[in-house]
């Protein structure tokens, strides 16, 4: 363990990060199963924006890789637009 002063807080400084991003991501994860399971167009549409802000947060904040973020927002809105 530890003993320096700095190195207790990037030990705690990066606990809780890591417990944010953790809560972030599974939130995202839910919201594109609740967007995949949607059938109906306008409520898809309604929820994508949302979605695709989710992702971009993501991958700003580093999360997640941008390439990802992009592909799950062009695989999302091939099926939104595919709705009848």
């Amino acid at each position: 363990m530890a003993h320096h002063k700095s190195s207790l807080k990037r030990i705690r400084q990066s606990e809780s990060r890591q417990a944010e991003n953790k809560y972030y991501a599974k939130t995202t994860r839910n919201a594109v199963k609740k967007l995949r399971t949607t059938t109906e167009k306008e409520a898809a549409a309604e929820q994508y924006p949302k979605v695709t802000a989710m992702l971009d947060k993501l991958a700003k904040k580093k999360v997640i890789h941008k390439n990802k973020a992009s592909n799950l927002k062009s695989k999302l809105a091939v099926y939104v637009h595919s709705l009848a």
